[in-house]
């Protein structure tokens, strides 16, 4: 475990002095996962800042992934808090702990939730608006450039994405479909387009610093069924058919000791919620300005207070008063 020094990131950044917390606060050690992941780190130092100078909680901060997370729980009942946790991710062990009463899912953390789905820039929607639906590409193949930018061999999304094209088969409407070697080409090609004003057509997924920085139009691939894109997961699918990508759920789960041990820290991590598009955001300002993790906390604590303001209890709001006017 590693311990967040929240006061001392702030004083780096010379923020207002905080109120002292202060026992009245009544908490005590809560742990939380920091996943390996921008996203998750700054939700992870977003929530421990408010749970130390809000709450006056001693936190201790565990850097984890999804897997580690989960089984940690099963065998240890801690962390206190999974934050950023994928549920498409988690395999069955998750939910046996839900039936079984040790964790529960308080909070969708990033709202809708994890996005995917195959965009154009918005200039070129804006231009051409016919181009915001599937139909209208297929009609129009030499306005996207007549080129997919598909997902990397291995990706799961390169799976979905091979089997619409087999019910799509864009080869016959004059699109060819380029398959990327990295996330790193993929994101690259997006940037390059934008920087110009060129046609793109292609997956990408956010919360991400792409979608953050560049104005995208998700095109509608006619609906989704939940059915039909779960069987596209399948690399073997004999039937694939067509259905958009559904928003991931991404989760804050709490054990059932800590709702009962800090009921105040869990009415608040109920209420942390980042908007996808914000958090995209987020991540394209530290991009772009070659920020730390903690840096781009303060910058979010300091541009933001209505939003996370709203999360905390009234003596909360008092301790964190400061920073709020």
């Amino acid at each position: 475990m590693k311990k967040l020094a929240a006061v001392a990131i702030l004083g780096a950044f010379a923020l207002p002095a905080t109120a002292p917390a202060t026992a009245e606060a009544a908490c005590g050690s809560v742990s939380i996962t920091e996943m390996n992941w921008d996203s998750a780190q700054l939700i992870t130092g977003v929530s421990a800042f408010l749970m130390e100078q809000g709450y006056g909680c001693d936190v201790a901060v565990v850097p984890s992934d999804t897997v580690p997370a989960v089984t940690s729980v099963a065998e240890n009942n801690e962390p206190d808090i999974v934050t950023e946790l994928w549920l498409n991710s988690t395999g069955e062990a998750y939910l046996r702990l839900e039936a079984e009463g040790r964790i529960e899912r308080v909070a969708n953390v990033l709202e809708p939730g994890g996005v995917e789905g195959w965009w154009i820039p918005s200039y070129l929607a804006e231009e051409h608006p016919e181009l915001a639906t599937l139909d209208g590409i297929l009609d129009n193949p030499e306005l996207v450039g007549a080129m997919f930018h598909n997902c990397p061999d291995g990706w799961g999304c390169r799976v979905v994405s091979d089997n619409l094209n087999r019910v799509i088969k864009m080869g016959d409407h004059g699109i060819e479909v380029f398959n990327h070697g990295s996330g790193e080409t993929l994101a690259t090609s997006l940037a390059a387009a934008y920087q110009s004003e060129e046609p793109w057509f292609g997956y990408y997924w956010g919360p991400t610093s792409v979608l953050g920085r560049f104005e995208m139009t998700k095109v509608d691939l006619g609906g989704i069924d939940e059915e039909v894109h779960a069987r596209n997961q399948n690399i073997d699918e004999p039937n694939p058919g067509l259905s958009d990508f559904p928003p991931a759920a991404v989760l804050t789960s709490i054990t059932t000791d800590l709702k009962e041990r800090e009921p105040e820290i869990a009415e608040l991590m109920s209420k942390v919620s980042f908007k996808t598009d914000t958090m995209s955001g987020l991540l394209a300002w530290k991009d772009q300005n070659n920020a730390s993790v903690e840096e781009t906390v303060v910058y979010f604590l300091r541009n933001n207070p209505e939003t996370w303001g709203d999360w905390l209890s009234a003596d909360a709001r008092q301790r964190l008063s400061a920073l709020l006017d």
